[in-house]
Formats: C-alpha cells, sequence, structure tokens
C-alpha cells in the first residue's frame, strides 16, 4: 500500500473497530478459524474489519442481520485471503442473506436450442460482478461444526476468487511464480480422475465437484480448509498447488 492508502487504512480500523467481546466470543465459536495462531488472528481480525466496512450486507425475505452474523460470514470468507489481500475480493460490493435456502428460476438453452425453465433450491450463490448470496440456515450449520467439504462461505467466495479472471472456470489469478501448466495439468487430472471415481461410486470428494471446473475449484477449496488430509490423501498435487496459491498450509494447523 502507499501511504495514503495506509493512512486510510488505519483510520477506518480507528473508527469502525470491531467491539473485542464481540469479536473474540464469535470467532471462539468458529471451529475452522480455531487453530490459527495469535499473528494470524490479528491479521484476520484487521481483514474482516475492512470487509465488513467496504461491503455492503442486506438481509431479505425479514432477516435482520446482526454484527457477529457479519463476523461469522467475513471472517470464514477472509480466511481464503489471509495471506492475500482485500484486492482480491474487490469489484463488488454486496452480501445478500436469506433466512435459509432460496429458489431461482433460469431458462437455459440446450445444445439443440430447446429453450427449458429451470428452478432449483441454493444454499448459495455468486455472480460475477455481482453479490454473493447465502442461506443463513446453511451458514450456521456450516460455521458451528466443522463438517468435512461442506462449507457455503468458502463455497461461494471460492467462487469470487476464480472470477478474478472474468469468468468462473477453475482458473483464478495465478501468483508469477506458479507456472500456469502445472496448475491445469494438476487439476484437470484430478477432475477428470474425480469424473471416474464418480461413476464406480469411489472416493470421497463430494460429487457436486465432478459438475464442471469451476465447481470442482469451490469444492476442492472447501475441503482444503476443512479437510486438508483428505485433498492431500486423493489428490496430492491439487493440494500442493492450492497451497502455494492460498500461500497456507492447512494441514500444519492440525
Amino acid at each position: 500500500m502507499n501511504w495514503l492508502d495506509k493512512i486510510r487504512t488505519y483510520r477506518i480500523l480507528r473508527k469502525f473497530s470491531l467491539p473485542d467481546h464481540e469479536w473474540r466470543e464469535t470467532i471462539a465459536r468458529l471451529p475452522l478459524l480455531k487453530r490459527l495462531d495469535a499473528n494470524e488472528k490479528a491479521h484476520l481480525r484487521v481483514l474482516t474489519t475492512l470487509f465488513i466496512h467496504e461491503k455492503s450486507f442486506s438481509g431479505v425475505q425479514g432477516l435482520d442481520l446482526s454484527l457477529e452474523m457479519k463476523i461469522i460470514i467475513a471472517a470464514q470468507a477472509c480466511l481464503e485471503i489471509l495471506y492475500l489481500g482485500l484486492d482480491y475480493f474487490a469489484g463488488w460490493h454486496e452480501i445478500v442473506v436469506y433466512p435459509d435456502a432460496f429458489r431461482v428460476e433460469r431458462e437455459t438453452t440446450d445444445e439443440i436450442g430447446l429453450v427449458q425453465n429451470n428452478k432449483n433450491t441454493l444454499s448459495g450463490e455468486s455472480w460475477i460482478r455481482g453479490p454473493v448470496i447465502l442461506s443463513w440456515d446453511d451458514v450456521e450449520r456450516d460455521s458451528y461444526t466443522l463438517r468435512h467439504g461442506r462449507h457455503v462461505v468458502l463455497h461461494e467466495f471460492a467462487h469470487k476468487l476464480d472470477m478474478l479472471n472474468g469468468r468462473a472456470n477453475g482458473m483464478p489469478p495465478l501468483h508469477p511464480n506458479m507456472p500456469v501448466e502445472e496448475w491445469t495439468d494438476s487439476l484437470s487430472k484430478a477432475y477428470e480422475q474425480l469424473k471416474r471415481r464418480i461413476k464406480h461410486h469411489h472416493g470421497e470428494i463430494n460429487p457436486y465437484a465432478a459438475q464442471n471446473p469451476a465447481e470442482f475449484f469451490a469444492v476442492i477449496c472447501e475441503y482444503f480448509f476443512t479437510a486438508p488430509q483428505i485433498i492431500v490423501e486423493e489428490y496430492p498435487l491439487v493440494y500442493d498447488q492450492l497451497k502455494r496459491y492460498f500461500l497456507q498450509d492447512p494441514l500444519s494447523r492440525r
């Protein structure tokens, strides 16, 4: 950051500082964050404070979002950018939260031009340059109990990282020291292997990851933070790529 950005950040942190008791009591109930060391928790608090200040939180269908609820969402989202920085969540502004799973209806056109009207019930959704949409019931379920490979906040914000390249395709912008060929080779082979395993009802990874490369990336990010040992056992080269991308090693915290 240049000096003007540093001054602005310092002023935001002073003026909009999260109350100590609210921060400590809230993250103490989140098993995903318990194994962070003191320095990591302090940095996460800074990112969470800035995130809550910069983003707009909207509760719908009568849901009233408390500061605790905002912290739960923001802190777990910011775990993904703990060593990347808030710029990785730039280009969009809103988090919309429903009380529970929400229904969406969209028209799709298949390969022969037939238009279909599809209705789905979702726990979360991310729009390119648009909001992240979450079901609070699902956020609560995934936040208070560590569920291997199941975390709606991690999933939807992983899509936001993926979309930094313009669209969700399983290829987020990589660091300069990360060859694109290694990322593509590792994740593509794992994706194809997963699809073969699902056909034979094998493997521990959520079958939803086989939908497309974008969903594969979002799902393996869920496992990377909630059950890293599974990724290491199933796809060690993918784990190495994620470790280099996120600049952290969740397995070492366990």
